[in-house]
């Protein structure tokens, strides 16, 4: 990199190369008349170079207010309160703090090294500009060499790539069906070849079938192109099919960390075995699904201890005492008493 950006860096030389970004320690809070409320509480990853993430969790466990934070998209009340965010670039230049950055030098990495789809393709696309318009101006605004012609002809070359018809370019989005918008949005996203695109369930207001598709399209993109993704949704059997690797959140922390493989098969937390259990195989014998009782905690008054706790079949006595720390079980990462340090 010829001008450097503001960031504060430990330890460059430590972070792996096939690393895209290292997220440590990250806390976000709300601010309200009653205090802080914390909805991202100490969450650390790392993200290579090509991978999906999933990240699953229902509603309020903090799954969107990670990725607004991780997107540096998160606006008062919201505050990163703690933590790093380090993007490694592929030049081998030392990584850079996404936290730390200000407004002007987020714009210039924004849809060149991250990018965003968001859950509501129909708000996320200006209604009243027409779609290759939308493309052109994010290309241009970063290739201030590329001609208005040349700016068009790479828009209707991107939606193509997604399966949407070249002519569509010229429409606007209310034109377009449910699934070339969310389609569309994810071409816009990589329209400069980011190294990092999170996805906000991108494929939550389409049907089955147009899911498939778009998910298919995903995963063909990401082999040829060689972004990361962060997948964030509700739906981990989804995940279970799509990610390489998957965060379970729960009270705004992760509580359990492994590959996809893994949480189908032996997962650890009594709360990523409810959700996996929540959802009806598609070839097993017909039995009763149980699901996970209660509510999800309210975060203005998190339980002490661990906070699954009030709703967890296996707690014993300590549970609502200690929190648990996340660290390595069976090659998962569990926060989770039912595993004492040593075993």
């Amino acid at each position: 990199m010829t001008e450097t950006l503001s960031g504060t860096v430990t330890d460059p030389a430590a972070a792996p190369s096939d690393v895209v970004l290292d997220v440590r320690g990250l806390n976000v809070e709300y601010a309200t008349a009653d205090g802080p409320v914390r909805a991202c509480v100490d969450v650390s990853f790392e993200l290579r170079r090509g991978e999906i993430l999933g990240v699953a969790g229902e509603s309020g466990s903090g799954k969107s207010t990670l990725i607004t934070a991780l997107t540096r998209l998160q606006r008062p009340p919201a505050v990163t309160s703690a933590g790093q965010l380090l993007y490694h670039g592929r030049d081998g230049a030392p990584p850079i703090d996404l936290v730390t950055l200000s407004g002007r030098e987020l714009r210039r990495l924004r849809w060149t090294t991250l990018s965003i789809v968001l859950q509501s393709a129909m708000d996320a696309l200006n209604p009243v500009m027409r779609v290759g318009a939308q493309f052109v101006d994010a290309l241009r605004t970063h290739d201030r060499r590329l001609d208005k012609r040349a700016a068009w002809e790479q828009a209707a070359e991107l939606l193509g790539m997604v399966g949407v018809s070249a002519d569509r370019a010229r429409a606007y989005p209310h034109e377009l069906s449910g699934g070339m918008r969310q389609r569309a949005s994810i071409a816009l996203a990589l329209a400069c070849r980011p190294d990092l695109v999170v996805m906000d369930e991108p494929t939550t207001a389409v049907d089955v079938v147009m899911q498939r598709q778009i998910l298919a399209q995903v995963l063909r993109l990401r082999r040829e192109l060689g972004f990361a993704v962060v997948f964030v949704t509700h739906d981990l059997s989804l995940l279970l099919e799509l990610a390489d690797r998957v965060a379970i959140m729960y009270a705004g922390r992760i509580v359990e960390l492994g590959t996809a493989a893994s949480l189908y098969a032996q997962p650890r937390h009594p709360y990523t075995r409810g959700l996996r259990d929540s959802f009806p195989p598609l070839h097993a014998p017909l039995r009763r699904l149980t699901g996970i009782s209660g509510s999800p905690p309210d975060l203005r008054r998190p339980p002490s201890g661990c906070p699954f706790h009030p709703r967890c079949r296996e707690r014993f006595d300590g549970c609502d005492e200690r929190l648990p720390v996340l660290r390595d079980v069976g090659g998962n990462d569990v926060a989770c008493h039912l595993y004492p340090e040593g075993s």
